[in-house]
């Protein structure tokens, strides 16, 4: 039964990982994948993390189902994270949540929910948009449309381009995606002043939202990073919100992460509940338990979750302290190109600007890698190998 299939190619980021593992040269840099790093090049277990797992590992009484929906506790804790205790949506019960695997899991969950509501329903994306986002909406059967966002050729948020088009093409009842911060590739983040404005356009023209929140605590902070979430939510009478643990909890192989439905009336977010536990079961029938009892663990004691805040906000910190200095070791090492925008930017990714054939030539005669539009990950760098990396750079342009 297999002859007939064809070998696909790798992701591309994977492939940049296995490629980047054979390379022998000993300065080589990796910048592809979208993990965080210290400065010794680790991808930690964080402190908080390590305390909760030996909390489990005492307490934990049973390897029992927890059921469709997911640990109880996670999913509330989630909830006021992402929107506030005091948020309206919470006391009308107008809000239903299901902890899924990872923010693949709570993105294409929605997806399939939204195909189910109106199969093939159109959802706009921002050009450019994370790669996986296409095939985890586009094989659930929706409709893919791009609405333009970011800039090249002056390193910006196209913000003007993007409500016309929105406005001009969009129809009511759309699905329009938007990163909730820390955009993933380019690291430009609408202002707050944008937020409101796309959110008075998403209810005026009758538009669905849906924020996927990836980087919550990398940008600002972690009430600062929620802006656009909270913007929208207190907005319009509809939308959606993915969640993952990956980043700001380290949780990336443990795979959790929420979806929230936020409808228009406490019916709305009860059937909306019904359904999604309904779809889960007929993809991963029930959620693990592990990483979704670490974050409740965290987040409901006040000394881990201060620890935790704590660790968010170093590597935080972390990150934009290396956006300002490669900015001065590539403005000084490349004459009179200008990185400056670099600086400005959020979270863990942004674009070089250059082109193909140059990250070409870094991977193969320095060891840099990074995927082909030229993003990188700027957690990659370090104090070992900044000068490096802004010398080579230099060197291909």
């Amino acid at each position: 039964m297999f002859e007939s299939l064809e070998i696909i190619p790798q992701d591309p980021i994977l492939s940049l990982m296995g490629e980047f593992l054979a390379d022998q040269n000993p300065n080589k840099v990796d910048l592809g994948v979208g993990v965080y790093k210290t400065e010794d090049g680790q991808t930690p277990v964080l402190a908080s993390v390590k305390t909760a797992e030996q909390y489990r590992w005492q307490n934990e009484a049973s390897k029992s189902y927890i059921g469709g929906p997911g640990n109880i506790e996670f999913n509330q804790l989630m909830r006021v994270l992402a929107l506030g205790a005091e948020h309206p949506a919470l006391a009308q019960n107008r809000v239903a949540s299901i902890q899924a695997p990872g923010g693949c899991g709570s993105l294409r969950l929605g997806a399939e929910l939204i195909n189910r509501i109106e199969p093939g329903k159109t959802i706009w994306m921002s050009k450019p948009t994370w790669a996986n986002h296409v095939p985890l909406f586009g094989e659930a059967g929706l409709s893919i449309a791009e609405y333009p966002y970011y800039d090249r050729e002056n390193c910006a948020v196209r913000f003007a381009q993007m409500c016309q088009t929105l406005e001009q093409q969009a129809k009511a009842g759309d699905v329009v995606l938007l990163h909730a911060c820390c955009h993933n590739p380019c690291g430009a983040d609408l202002n707050n002043e944008q937020w409101q404005t796309l959110a008075e356009l998403c209810k005026a023209k009758g538009l669905v939202p849906f924020l996927d929140m990836a980087y919550q605590g990398f940008g600002s902070g972690l009430a600062e990073d929620t802006f656009g979430v909270r913007t929208m939510a207190a907005t319009v009478d509809e939308m959606f919100v993915a969640i993952s643990c990956s980043k700001n909890f380290g949780l990336y192989r443990e795979r959790i992460g929420l979806l929230m439905v936020i409808a228009a009336d406490s019916h709305g977010a009860e059937a909306s509940g019904s359904q999604l536990i309904n779809l889960a079961r007929g993809i991963w029938s029930m959620p693990p338990a592990h990483g979704a009892a670490l974050v409740a663990t965290i987040l409901s004691s006040d000394e881990l979750r201060q620890q935790w805040q704590g660790e968010v906000k170093e590597m935080r910190d972390r990150i934009n302290g290396l956006r300002s200095q490669a900015v001065a070791k590539l403005n000084k090492a490349c004459g009179g190109a200008d990185f400056s925008f670099i600086e400005k930017e959020f979270g863990m990714f942004s674009f070089l600007g250059i082109g193909p054939e140059q990250v070409q030539r870094l991977k193969q005669e320095f060891g840099i890698y990074m995927v082909n539009s030229s993003r990188i990950n700027v957690a990659g760098l370090n104090a070992g190998n900044m000068d490096y990396f802004a010398e080579s750079v230099a060197k291909v342009l």
